[in-house]
């Protein structure tokens, strides 16, 4: 069995955390770019512009792409056949504290959500999520969510008979609703499927899938187009003032439910569109 001591996460989440807010993953670049070639309204076209400059001189100077350095999500991948010696939960806190110190990068999580809203002072804790996997590797994904897309995601428990014409519907009513506020152009994050909380993991995890890849289902891989094209045909446009390009992506994760619910959970995420992995 393999062994990893969990100073190595701590300080490869550390890393991540400074590097996911500061450079933009490729597939979004490419996303980004493809749009503004196809961008026809100028006004659209100029923002799109601005958008492109700014992840540029983010990496360049190696500051955040937004101000908004977010929550910071870990999806850890644990293989079966791999013991970590140590507290993995402290680890991969005191990481996410010394790389939001470290990267100078905002501190936004609050101690209590009602009571005390007192802000933590390191951006901790984590929201941190667990998957065992076969084999003897850990991988660590770090994606700092900022909460202007995260207050516009949504969640229902459809029923049956709503079929995927309910689905769709719910998916694109949210977009419309959520307009300029999430900082479009935005990626969608769908989840179909599974329980309450299993369907927006789903959709949070969904953000993760490059934006040039669709569902391996044919089907899914479709309506992934459709619910892109019924979004962007709404004309929102680059920060809701218009255009054809709101939505970069419309990513679906599905999983098997029970005969009397469809849960639909829509998780949406701005351009900056932030996540960094590494495997141990």
């Amino acid at each position: 069995m393999r062994e990893i001591r969990s100073e190595e996460i701590r300080d490869c989440v550390r890393r991540l955390c400074v590097e996911a807010c500061c450079v933009l993953p490729r597939d979004v670049r490419d996303c980004l770019e493809k749009s503004w070639g196809e961008e026809s309204w100028p006004p659209a076209r100029e923002i799109l512009d601005r958008i492109i400059e700014n992840y540029h001189i983010a990496e360049e100077s190696m500051c955040p792409i937004c101000q908004d350095t977010g929550v910071a999500c870990v999806f850890l991948e644990i293989g079966q056949d791999l013991h970590i010696e140590g507290d993995i939960e402290k680890a991969v806190n005191e990481g996410v504290a010394a790389g939001y110190t470290e990267g100078c990068l905002r501190k936004s999580v609050v101690v209590d959500p009602v009571l005390n809203r007192k802000n933590s002072g390191d951006n901790t804790p984590a929201m941190i999520y667990y998957e065992l996997v076969p084999g003897d590797r850990l991988k660590v994904t770090v994606a700092p969510k900022g909460f202007g897309s995260e207050n516009m995601s949504r969640i229902k428990m459809l029923k049956p008979a709503d079929g995927i014409e309910g689905v769709k519907d719910f998916i694109v009513r949210t977009a419309e609703e959520a307009g300029p506020n999430p900082c479009p152009p935005v990626v969608v994050g769908v989840g179909i499927g599974g329980t309450f909380d299993k369907a927006a993991l789903m959709a949070k995890k969904a953000l993760l899938r490059p934006l040039d890849e669709r569902n391996p289902d044919p089907a899914y891989a479709a309506l992934e187009e459709e619910l892109r094209e019924r979004i962007n045909a709404l004309g929102m446009g680059p920060q809701g003032l218009g255009g054809r390009t709101y939505a970069l992506a419309v990513n679906i994760d599905t999983f098997a439910t029970h005969i009397a619910g469809l849960p639909v959970a829509v998780n949406i995420n701005c351009h900056v569109a932030r996540h960094r992995t590494e495997v141990l």
